[in-house]
C-alpha cells in the first residue's frame, strides 16, 4: 500500500487493499512451496509467514511519529540510495517514509519473535540498516542485516530479465516447461554460478558436474543438472520429470515417441503447435492436413517438404509420395509426434473417426 522507492525511478502505481491482499495470499502460497520444496513437506510447513498489516493497519499517526519518527533525521534518510536517486525526480512524502516502515517491520518482528536478522538484496541496505537502528535504539537489541549483490550475468546485465518480461514462479506465467528450458539456457560462463545460488547441491557436488561440463559441454550436462535442481523446488519432481522429457524431446531427433506419457505428449501440444487430426474412412490420418494446420503453411507446401524428406512422424520417415499414416501408427491411439525438418515439433491429437459428405 506504500510503495518502496528502492530501485524503481518513479512513483509506484497505487492499488487496492483487495488486490493488494490477493497478492499476498498468492506470495505466501509461492514461498510455501518453494520452502517445501527446498526443505520438504515439514521444512516447508515450519515456515512462519507474517503480513505486516497486522501491525501497520493499527497504528496510529502520533504514536508511530513519536515513537518511530523520533529515531531518525531527515538528513539520515536522504543519504540513503533509495532517496537520493529520486530527488531530482521528486519523491512523494508516502515513498519517503517507507523505509520507516520497513524498520518498524523489523522492531515488531523482532519484539514478538526473536527476529535478529534480516535478508535482502543491495537495494534493501538502506532499508535494511534502517530496522537495525531502530532496534537499537528503541528496543536496545541487537540486529543485523545481509544483502547480496543484484545478479547479473556475466556480461553484467540484471539476470532473469528479457524483452518478452521476467521468469515468474508461477506456472501460469512461466510453465514448467518454460521455466526448466530457461536454465537449460543458461550460458557456459554463469552456469556454476547459478548452481552455487539457486541449487543446494553441495560444493562437492557442483565441481564434479564443472569437470565434468568442461570435457564435453555440447551435453549442457551442467545446465541440467541446474535446470533439475531449480524445477524441482518451484515445481515439484513430477513436473520437473514432464520437463525433462519434453526439453529431450523436442531437442533429441532420435527420441521414441512411443516411450513417451500422456502427460508428455499434453505437454508438448500445450508448447509446441498442434492439431486435431481424425481418422478418415479408411484408417488413415491426414499428415499433410496436419502440417497445414500446426505450422500454418499451404496444402502444398506441406507436401513439397513430404517430397524433399523433410517430415517424419513419431520417428519414421514419411514417404515422398505419402499424404498420410495408418491411424494404426498414433501413440496409445491418441497421438503423433510430428517433426519438420531439425527442431521443429508439431502434435497432432488424434480425434474421431470422420464419415465422407454424403
Amino acid at each position: 500500500m506504500i510503495g518502496d522507492p528502492s530501485g524503481k525511478s518513479e512513483e509506484r502505481p497505487m492499488r487496492s487493499a483487495e488486490e493488494i491482499e490477493v497478492n499476498a495470499k498468492l506470495i505466501e502460497a509461492q514461498i510455501r512451496r518453494v520452502a517445501a520444496g527446498a526443505l520438504g513437506a515439514e521444512g516447508g510447513a515450519a515456515v512462519l509467514v507474517r503480513d505486516n498489516i497486522d501491525w501497520l493497519g493499527k497504528v496510529q499517526l502520533i504514536d508511530f511519529l513519536r515513537d518511530v519518527g523520533k529515531h531518525f533525521t531527515v538528513n539520515w534518510m536522504m543519504q540513503k540510495d533509495s532517496v537520493k536517486s529520486r530527488m531530482d525526480g521528486g519523491i512523494s512524502f508516502t515513498e519517503f517514509s517507507y523505509m520507516l516502515l520497513q524498520a518498524y517491520d523489523f522492531l515488531r518482528l523482532h519484539q514478538e519473535s526473536g527476529v535478529t536478522l534480516q535478508i535482502g538484496g543491495s537495494d534493501q541496505w538502506g532499508n535494511i540498516t534502517a530496522g537495525t537502528e531502530l532496534v537499537r535504539r528503541s528496543a536496545r537489541g541487537e540486529a543485523h542485516g545481509i544483502t547480496f549483490p543484484l545478479l547479473t550475468d556475466a556480461a553484467g546485465k540484471k539476470f532473469g530479465k528479457t524483452e518478452s518480461g521476467a521468469v515468474w514462479l508461477d506456472a501460469e506465467r512461466t510453465s514448467a516447461y518454460q521455466f526448466y528450458q530457461f536454465w537449460i539456457n543458461i550460458d557456459d560462463a554463469d552456469v556454476g554460478r547459478m548452481l552455487r545460488t539457486f541449487t543446494l547441491l553441495g560444493r562437492g557436488e557442483i565441481e564434479e558436474i564443472e569437470a565434468k561440463h568442461s570435457t564435453e559441454p555440447h551435453q549442457r550436462g551442467a545446465q541440467t543438472a541446474l535446470a533439475r535442481a531449480v524445477t524441482t523446488i518451484v515445481h515439484g519432481p513430477a513436473a520437473t520429470d514432464v520437463a525433462g522429457s519434453v526439453s529431450r524431446t523436442v531437442f533429441d531427433k532420435k527420441a521414441d515417441a512411443t516411450s513417451l506419457s500422456d502427460a508428455v505428449f499434453t505437454t508438448l501440444a500445450a508448447e509446441m503447435p498442434s492439431a486435431d487430426v481424425h481418422v478418415d474412412a479408411n484408417g488413415a490420418l491426414d499428415v499433410v492436413g496436419l502440417l497445414e494446420t500446426a505450422f500454418s503453411l499451404s496444402r502444398t507446401a506441406a507436401r513439397k517438404l513430404i517430397q524433399q524428406g523433410a517430415v517424419s512422424v513419431n520417428g519414421a520417415k514419411i514417404p515422398v509420395d505419402g499424404t498420410s499414416v495408418s491411424a494404426s501408427e498414433a501413440v496409445r491411439g491418441r497421438w503423433l509426434l510430428v517433426r519438420k525438418g531439425g527442431r521443429d515439433i508439431a502434435v497432432g491429437r488424434v480425434g474421431a473417426t470422420t464419415t465422407p459428405a454424403v
